[in-house]
């Protein structure tokens, strides 16, 4: 059906003060002014084609949450259907609400403009678009800046906090908080004498499309895991077709890959992204682990800090994070203007 939102009906003197013309022609007008004032660029999907243009912008954030890491982005980008603009040297990301995948949202933006500017850029958006003005995973540092400029809600992601460690920590295993995890690292190398690992290539990374195969048959079924697996299986992929930025390490013992992980690094953050391992290996997990961290620190040692995502509200990751001595919990917003 063609549409009429462009016509405005001919009123004459007689016709003035009817309700319906007055109607059209006042929302006619705020069609005009909205679309008028919205001076963002149209926004393009994330591919791994244009990554390394919002890449380089990201690199520029000054914080240390998952959502602006290179595979935070890239691995999640059809979840929360990620798109990007770039207007005067700042970028604008689009996508969903982290806790509510039915509303539109927008990350922090990154880049020359400050803030206030930024964020009534995304207004006038929109406006124009017909849609509330919600930015989603603000992190806490941006989060005074964000409360001065009057938005009507603030929420915080109780679910979704990154949980960061003391790189040092989880490189060498050492200390009293560490000792059973440095227990378990024994213990798997005293069971497997010939164990040894492989960083993550082109070459060899089929082997850990081969692990995923295998992990699936006995793995949870819910829909956010089997997700999750689908995109580690695009993530291993990407590296496959010869990314270098995602780094990863596979863990053989007797033979066979036993566990693998998947991170990137952004200033002083390792960021990890992917660990899988059979529970029946006992200490797998531990091992890749530990010699993921130790590797990764010895080839940058400005790394200080791993970043292991959130729990998003499962009692056993909680768990399972938690055992590892966090030292803080990032916490994000969801800010509604």
């Amino acid at each position: 059906m063609e549409s009429t939102w462009n016509f405005i009906p001919e009123i004459n003197d007689r016709f003035k003060s009817e309700p319906i013309c007055t109607l059209a022609r006042d929302l006619q007008n705020m069609k005009m002014k909205s679309t008028g004032n919205c001076r963002l660029p149209e926004f393009r999907k994330i591919t791994p084609e244009n990554m390394g243009e919002v890449w380089r912008y990201l690199q520029q954030e000054p914080g240390r949450t998952t959502d602006f890491s290179y595979g935070g982005i890239l691995m999640w980008v059809d979840m929360f259907k990620y798109e990007y603009a770039i207007y005067r040297d700042t970028l604008f990301i689009k996508g969903v609400v982290e806790n509510d995948i039915d509303r539109p949202a927008f990350s922090l933006p990154v880049g020359a403009l400050p803030l206030k500017e930024s964020v009534a850029l995304v207004k006038e958006y929109c406006a124009a678009h017909g849609i509330r003005a919600e930015f989603s995973g603000v992190p806490q540092y941006a989060l005074d800046e964000m409360t001065n400029l009057n938005p009507r809600i603030v929420e915080e992601l109780t679910d979704w906090g990154d949980y960061l460690y003391d790189a040092e920590m989880l490189a060498t295993v050492a200390g009293k908080k560490m000792s059973k995890k440095r227990n378990h690292v024994h213990k798997f190398e005293s069971t497997y004498p010939d164990a040894h690992t492989e960083w993550l290539t082109p070459e060899n990374a089929t082997l850990a499309l081969q692990f995923m195969d295998e992990f699936d048959k006995d793995a949870d079924d819910c829909g956010m895991a089997t997700e999750e697996r689908m995109l580690t299986r695009r993530f291993i992929n990407l590296i496959i077709d010869g990314d270098t930025t995602p780094e990863g390490m596979l863990l053989l013992a007797d033979g066979k890959v036993c566990a693998f992980t998947i991170g990137d690094v952004k200033n002083d953050t390792l960021f990890i992204h992917v660990e899988k391992a059979f529970r029946d290996v006992a200490g797998s997990y531990e091992m890749i682990n530990y010699l993921f961290a130790k590797g990764m620190k010895e080839k940058y040692p400005e790394i200080r800090f791993i970043n292991r995502e959130d729990d998003a509200g499962d009692i056993g990751l909680r768990m399972a994070k938690e055992s590892y001595h966090p030292i803080e919990i990032l916490k994000k917003y969801n800010v509604s203007f």
